[in-house]
């Protein structure tokens, strides 16, 4: 048992040496996907807010003040326009330089096929609400529409948003517990060179006491560096919360929803 014990730590102690190349390259490799992790969700706050600004086009047109309104029909043509606008003439005009790169961008994250998916699925989900004072639960129905959207879902198409954001989240600390059992194995790997001091002569015993020293001192950096590190992420992810947006998105939509509602005399279709 002793042995096996022995062996264990030998391994540990000889694979130390790359923890701190491990947690460097996992830091960088963390930052990339917190920013596509924020750049997807911030594409779906962005067709929300698109489409609340074509909705009070909508309200504010004369055509509107004509009696009974539709819901249904004024909210099939409010996002059909806002999805023809956003992509499909952005693509052929390209007016502004950034269009270039925003429609190339937005079909490779897969934003244009989770945005012709989004319209569909509340077309869908509309379809058959019954006209009444009261409200539809559009919050349940906006939530519905945003989480059933596999677009939506996945950072291009493949890694699951949501197990992304939750692996970032939980970095932080295993930077700080990746530093600090570098620190220890670095310790446990140093000891055993006190072994090596002969008490009788002075200059080899300054030289292993100076290599244990060396030792010591390069542990303690992986802990240094892990908390370094655990700061600098902690506060990217504060920062780039996709929560907070994904909550916006969600309150933008359901609000642009149950004001058009409001405007309308029926849903018929």
């Amino acid at each position: 048992m002793q042995g096996l014990v022995r062996d264990i730590i030998q391994f540990l102690t000889e694979a130390s040496a790359l923890l701190l190349p491990v947690m460097i390259t996992a830091f960088f490799s963390a930052i990339v996907l917190r920013f596509l992790v924020h750049y997807t969700v911030t594409r779906e706050l962005w067709f929300a807010k698109e489409f609340y600004k074509r909705v009070h086009q909508h309200l504010d047109s004369d055509k509107f003040k004509n009696k009974n309104q539709s819901f249904y029909v004024y909210m099939k043509r409010c996002l059909e326009q806002t999805y023809y606008e956003l992509f499909v003439v952005r693509a052929h005009m390209k007016r502004r330089n950034p269009d270039i790169v925003m429609d190339f961008s937005d079909r490779v994250f897969l934003i244009q096929n989770g945005s012709a998916r989004l319209v569909k699925e509340t077309l869908r989900q509309i379809k058959h609400l019954r006209y009444q004072k009261e409200r539809p639960r559009f919050i349940e129905i906006t939530k519905n529409v945003f989480d059933n959207n596999p677009n939506f879902k996945k950072i291009l198409g493949v890694l699951p948003v949501q197990a992304t954001h939750d692996v970032l989240s939980v970095l932080p600390g295993i930077f700080i517990i990746g530093g600090i059992f570098g620190t220890f194995i670095g310790i446990m790997g140093a000891l055993p060179t006190l072994n090596e001091m002969d008490l009788t002569n002075v200059e080899q015993a300054n030289e292993v006491m100076g290599r244990f020293l060396d030792n010591i001192a390069f542990s303690m950096s992986t802990s240094i560096i892990g908390i370094i590190l655990s700061v600098c992420m902690t506060f990217l992810n504060t920062l780039l919360d996709p929560e907070k947006i994904f909550l916006k998105t969600i309150n933008k939509f359901e609000n642009t929803m149950e004001l058009l509602w409001d405007c309308c005399e029926n849903n018929a279709l």
